[in-house]
């Protein structure tokens, strides 16, 4: 699958117009999957109506391809609003239309900013998930990303989505990390595994 950062990546502060463009155009272009960063300044200034009118047309735009919506939790300032934006971006995104388990997603960071992936900001955009599901029976994806550098810490992620959200979740169509990092230490460690130490 091919995936594209469109709507004015990593800032997503470009006028609307040139966002949604960007969104169709690496559609068209064949990305399976877009990856939209929502507008901070207006959630923080509390225009929530503003950030989720944008992020149902994004959604509109994206036709056939999948969304994931980031939230750079990193400048939100609190849990509470990690929550309230997790929220509001499966509300939006689910106001468009039926929507397939899997086909939106919401995404902790860019990887610009930290704090990113913290495990309490994972765990409410977790339990965001798991309400919407009760509520819809659709099933959000979810991807922290940002932070996540060592299989340890993969571990514990991984253990908090099977104690909020169940074995289901635990498939890249509803899981996945966003750790370029991560994939160093992961074969560091099957390295260690296969030759008994890590090597010099």
């Amino acid at each position: 699958k091919g995936a594209s950062v469109a709507t004015g990546f990593p800032s997503g502060q470009f006028p609307r117009a040139v966002r949604l463009d960007d969104t169709r155009r690496a559609v068209e272009a064949g990305a399976d999957e877009i990856d939209m960063v929502i507008s901070r300044g207006a959630f923080l200034a509390g225009e929530y109506a503003l950030v989720a009118d944008e992020i149902a047309r994004v959604k509109e735009a994206c036709g056939p391809a999948h969304l994931k919506i980031i939230l750079e939790t990193g400048e939100l300032e609190t849990l509470d609003s990690g929550r309230y934006a997790s929220d509001l971006a499966i509300r939006a995104a689910l106001s468009v239309g039926p929507a397939a388990d899997g086909e939106i997603f919401i995404k902790t960071s860019t990887g610009k900013v930290t704090p990113a992936a913290t495990m309490p900001v994972v765990l409410v955009m977790l339990e965001a998930i798991r309400d919407a599901y009760r509520e819809t029976g659709v099933r959000i994806g979810m991807k922290p990303a940002g932070g996540i550098r060592s299989a340890k810490s993969a571990i514990a992620q991984l253990v908090m989505v099977q104690e909020t959200l169940g074995p289901d979740w635990l498939h890249p169509h509803l899981f996945r990390f966003g750790a370029s990092t991560l994939l160093n230490d992961i074969l560091r460690q099957g390295s260690r595994l296969a030759r008994g130490g890590y090597a010099a």
